[in-house]
Order: structure tokens, then sequence, then C-alpha cells
């Protein structure tokens, strides 16, 4: 395996990444638990909330399968073509 194909996220952006969206978690939920209204309408933005969470996760992991799937397509493509290269360079 290449250097390059590594790919390793520093400790620092870990932290970041984690950080904020506990940071944004607790603000929104906050910000739910504060606002003027009664239970209904508080239980109804909690839900939502949860659920823009919740989708916007699978959407991410979702891209990213897509991405690593083509990755592996592009390198069998890459290795295919390379050998076939190899072979009429042989002849």
């Amino acid at each position: 395996m290449m250097i390059d194909e590594v790919q390793s996220n520093s400790q620092s952006w870990l932290f970041f990444v984690k950080a904020s969206f506990a940071i944004s978690l607790l603000a929104m939920a906050v910000g739910i638990v504060m606002i003027p209204a009664d239970m209904m309408v508080k239980g109804y933005l909690g839900i939502c909330a949860l659920f823009v969470v919740s989708s916007t996760i699978t959407m991410s992991k979702t891209l990213r399968d897509n991405h690593e799937s083509q990755r592996l397509i592009n390198k069998l493509s890459e290795a295919k073509t390379q050998q076939i290269i190899k072979e009429y360079s042989d002849a």
C-alpha cells in the first residue's frame, strides 16, 4: 500500500469534529428547552432535531461509502489498463 493512499486525520481535527458536534447538540437542546412554548411544540422541535441529526449522519456515511466504492472501481480499472499495456508492450 502506498503512503498517499492512507488517509488519516490528526487528533486535533478529530477532537474539533467531535467537540463541534457535541456543542451543536447541546446548543440545540438548550434552545429547545428554553424556548417560550408549550411542551407539544418543544416535543415536536426535539423530534425534528433528532431526525435532522440522524439523516445527516446517514447521508454523510452513504456519501463516504459511495466515494470509497468509486475509488475501488477506479483502482480495478487502472490495474486492468496497466495489465493490458504490459501485455501489448511485451509482444
